[in-house]
């Protein structure tokens, strides 16, 4: 079976239930076996990974700048892409679906560009626009991720 691919957005300043939330995705889709993608940096980037190496996962950084040195110490592996905000194009086109915690503009941004490749967004904690999913739980956000019911 082919490992999904799930991005996980969010504000680069979560509030802690939303640091919480993130590091639970993480934890939940490394379980679940998916490849976990984020911006690689801080917030729910950082908290997403840590969630997700803590549980043997696989977690992608897709990095806006030159240096990998920036990124998080939870990433697999990091990808220094040096496009600045064009990284959020990126990072949702190699992702099978999104899940968005929390987050600012650059969250916005990266749900607008996954529904205009026509990838699912699972939100949670998030912006209130129109084409998301919108989970209470880690639990539920993962499983809306994978297709999974229950």
């Amino acid at each position: 079976m082919k490992a999904r691919y799930v991005a996980v957005c969010g504000s680069s300043r979560p509030t802690e239930r939303q640091r919480d939330l993130a590091r639970e995705v993480g934890r939940l889709l490394a379980e679940a076996g998916a490849v976990v993608l984020c911006g690689g940096l801080g917030g729910v980037m950082e908290a997403v990974a840590q969630g997700a190496a803590a549980a043997g996962g696989t977690v992608v950084g897709i990095l806006p700048g030159p240096e990998r040195g920036a990124a998080n110490p939870y990433l697999s592996l990091a990808i220094a892409t040096g496009l600045g905000e064009a990284r959020n194009a990126v990072l949702t086109c190699a992702a099978d679906c999104v899940i968005a915690i929390g987050g600012g503009w650059g969250t916005l941004s990266e749900i607008a560009l996954a529904r205009r490749r026509e990838r699912p967004v699972i939100g949670l904690d998030t912006w209130a626009v129109e084409g998301l999913t919108v989970v209470g739980s880690a639990r539920e956000a993962v499983e809306a991720a994978l297709g999974r019911d229950g």
